[in-house]
C-alpha cells in the first residue's frame, strides 16, 4: 500500500491539476498551485493539505515562503529534496518575472525608478547587500553591479572598487542602493557617513553621486528625496 496520497488519487475537488485545466489557474488557491508543484502528499495528508500546513507556518505570506530555505521546507514531513528545491525554483521564477528589464531603457528619472530597478536583487534575502547602479550622460542605466554582501546588520562598501568599476564601463554618474533586511528603511549614522565619503570622492573625480536608496521589505528611503545628499 503507498504511503502517501497522489493527487490522481483524490476528488475531483482536491484535483487541482484537473480544476486547472477546466477553470484556469486563477481560481486555484496558492496550496493548490503548491500541491501541483510536490505532485503528492503522505499517508495522512494529501497533497494541497501538505501546502495548507506549509502556508499556514508562514502565515499564509508567500514574501515570508519565498525566505524559506530549502532545509527549512524539509522539515515538514512529506517534503524531501526534490519537492523543496521544486518549490525554490518556482518562488525564484516568480521573483524573476517581477523584475522588468526593459525599464531600464527608459532611464531613471526618480527613485521610484531606482527602486523598481533594484528591488529584484534584494528580496527575500535574510542578509545586506549593496549594489551600485552605473549610469550614462542621459541617466540610461549600464550597468547593476554587487560590490559586497555582509551580515544581518551590515556590508562593507568599498569606494575604490565602485568608483573604478563606473569608470571602466564609462559611466557618468552613480547610485549607491543597499536593503536592510530588518525591515526599517531609516539610514543608519554608517550609512549616512559612507554616503557622504562616497559623494564627496564622486565630485573630486566628477562621477556624481545621485542618490543613496535603502531597500527594505515595505519600500525604500532616498537620501536625495530626503535633503541627504
Amino acid at each position: 500500500m503507498s504511503d502517501h496520497y497522489t493527487i490522481k488519487e483524490l476528488a475531483l475537488d482536491d484535483r487541482p491539476r484537473e480544476k486547472m485545466l477546466e477553470k484556469g489557474s486563477s481560481v486555484l488557491s496558492d496550496a493548490e498551485i503548491l500541491a501541483i508543484l510536490i505532485g503528492s502528499g503522505t499517508r495522512e495528508k494529501s497533497a494541497v493539505e501538505l501546502c495548507r500546513e506549509i502556508l499556514k507556518s508562514v502565515d499564509n505570506d508567500l514574501n515570508k515562503l519565498a525566505r524559506l530555505s530549502i532545509h527549512d521546507l524539509m522539515k515538514f514531513k512529506g517534503v524531501g529534496e526534490a519537492k523543496a528545491i521544486t518549490i525554490a525554483a518556482a518562488l525564484e521564477l516568480a521573483r524573476r518575472k517581477k523584475s522588468d528589464a526593459s525599464s531600464q531603457n527608459n532611464g531613471i528619472k526618480s527613485s521610484a525608478d531606482v527602486f523598481e530597478a533594484v528591488r529584484k536583487f534584494y528580496q527575500d534575502l535574510n542578509h545586506e547587500e549593496f549594489h551600485v547602479i552605473v549610469l550614462s550622460r542621459s541617466n540610461k542605466i549600464i550597468s547593476i553591479d554587487l560590490v559586497s554582501k555582509g551580515g544581518i546588520s551590515s556590508t562593507v562598501a568599498d569606494g575604490k572598487i565602485i568608483f573604478r568599476r563606473a569608470l571602466e564601463k564609462g559611466g557618468s554618474g552613480i547610485i549607491l542602493t543597499h536593503n536592510h533586511p530588518s525591515g526599517t528603511n531609516k539610514p543608519s549614522e554608517s550609512d549616512i557617513q559612507l554616503t557622504r565619503k562616497m559623494k564627496a570622492f564622486g565630485e573630486y573625480i566628477d562621477m556624481p553621486v545621485l542618490d543613496h536608496i535603502i531597500v527594505a521589505e515595505n519600500g525604500y528611503y532616498s537620501f536625495a528625496d530626503n535633503g541627504l545628499l
